[in-house]
């Protein structure tokens, strides 16, 4: 097998020494964290500005996850027809038009639309640009998702302390779509001087890892399932554990136990790239680690026990999401686009519903069974995890 060292394509004409295409995929995926981590952190302020209910900050957090499930279906065929970059470049000034909306309209309807458009676009923004990692660096590919995902944990560390240092100082929730906004138009710079063409020949795949070529439908259903329980836990986690700390304990520390969480996923999903042969039993241990600790998350009575107790929970979770991607690929053979467009709609489905399931346990059962609840839920991805070792790539 040969890494290109010359052209990587005839008409670009681009070298190696001057790619930056990986770069500005980072960059995006960031971003994409950014927004997530942020409106995250947010929903609290959010509900408080618009005296909002457990149930209804639910239905709010939903809205952007309705959309991420929508993504794949409504735009990834369009994508492929269209081209990567175009199609990254139009979705990216949809994503500024909505940022800069709710910055400067004040409107409950439309902030509601706004989130939605940009949880569509985010959605076919993430997917899109996973795919055009695998498909122009295909002998580090399953290196680069392990870095490509931590970019994403460490725009949701990030944001949760942003936001908590502005508003601290008094500014609006509305700051964090204005610092989006900006984002937003350095990474649109950025993929529309960079392309999307091969920069590598080959695969870093051995002959046992290539599988057939063709796509395996049901080992890819079951890694939907597997991400549809994950994404849905940590929504649910996520969305309100600022919550839990603010309502429950009595506790100012939930946006430090939230980018706790996040921070502890980026060395996760680092390692989990340079351990890729091992992401079958990664993910397996992952899938038992993290009800166990949440069901303590439930039980404990002390504010600082969750915070530590949020290290190991979000060192497991960091590590599902490249665990699946690695071994989504042997079984996608030449259709990752798709195949990760599947892995997408599963995460939208997931993060939609269990969002809005927790809101709702939340308001009739307290947040402790809440969370409790959630825990339970592993059980359909520990066995989509098993009956994944029965089907051959």
């Amino acid at each position: 097998m040969r890494v290109s060292v010359g052209q990587a394509s005839k008409p670009q004409g681009r070298r190696i020494g001057r790619d930056f295409l990986w770069i500005a995929l980072f960059a995006l995926v960031f971003i994409n964290g950014l927004e997530d981590g942020g409106y995250q952190a947010s929903l609290y302020a959010i509900g408080q500005e618009y005296d909002l209910s457990m149930t209804s900050m639910g239905i709010y957090a939903s809205m952007e996850l309705f959309a991420t499930m929508l993504a794949p279906i409504l735009l990834g065929s369009w994508a492929d027809r269209g081209g990567k970059a175009r199609s990254m470049g139009i979705l990216l000034g949809l994503q500024i038009a909505a940022t800069l909306a709710i910055v400067a309209v004040r409107h409950q309807l439309l902030f509601l639309l706004c989130v939605f458009v940009l949880g569509l676009t985010t959605s076919a923004l993430h997917f899109i640009a996973i795919a055009t990692l695998a498909d122009a660096y295909p002998m580090s590919a399953k290196k680069k998702i392990g870095y490509i995902t931590s970019m994403y944990a460490t725009g949701a560390l990030i944001s949760p302390l942003v936001v908590s240092a502005y508003l601290q100082l008094g500014m609006g929730w509305r700051t964090l779509f204005a610092i989006l906004s900006v984002g937003s138009v350095l990474a649109l710079v950025g993929i529309l001087r960079s392309g999307t063409e091969q920069r590598e020949r080959g695969t870093a795949q051995g002959p046992e890892e290539q599988g057939t070529g063709r796509l395996v439908v049901g080992a890819i259903l079951l890694l939907c399932v597997v991400m549809c329980i994950y994404v849905g836990f940590e929504n649910g986690f996520a969305y309100f554990v600022d919550t839990l700390f603010t309502d429950v304990f009595k506790s100012s520390t939930g946006k430090l136990a939230l980018s706790l969480f996040w921070a502890v996923m980026i060395p996760a999903r680092i390692l989990v790239g340079h351990f890729s042969k091992h992401a079958y039993k990664i993910l397996l241990g992952t899938v038992i680690v993290i009800p166990v600790v949440t069901l303590l998350v439930s039980v404990s009575q002390h504010a600082n026990v969750v915070l530590a107790l949020c290290i190991p929970l979000g060192l497991a979770s960091g590590a599902v999401y490249p665990s699946v991607l690695s071994l989504m690929l042997p079984y996608a053979g030449k259709q990752t686009a798709t195949a990760t467009g599947m892995i997408t709609t599963s995460t939208g489905v997931g993060g939609m519903a269990f969002t809005i399931l927790t809101g709702f346990m939340a308001d009739h059962l307290g947040m402790r069974m809440a969370m409790a609840i959630l825990a339970c839920f592993f059980v359909f991805a520990l066995a989509s995890v098993l009956g994944l070792k029965r089907i051959k790539a």
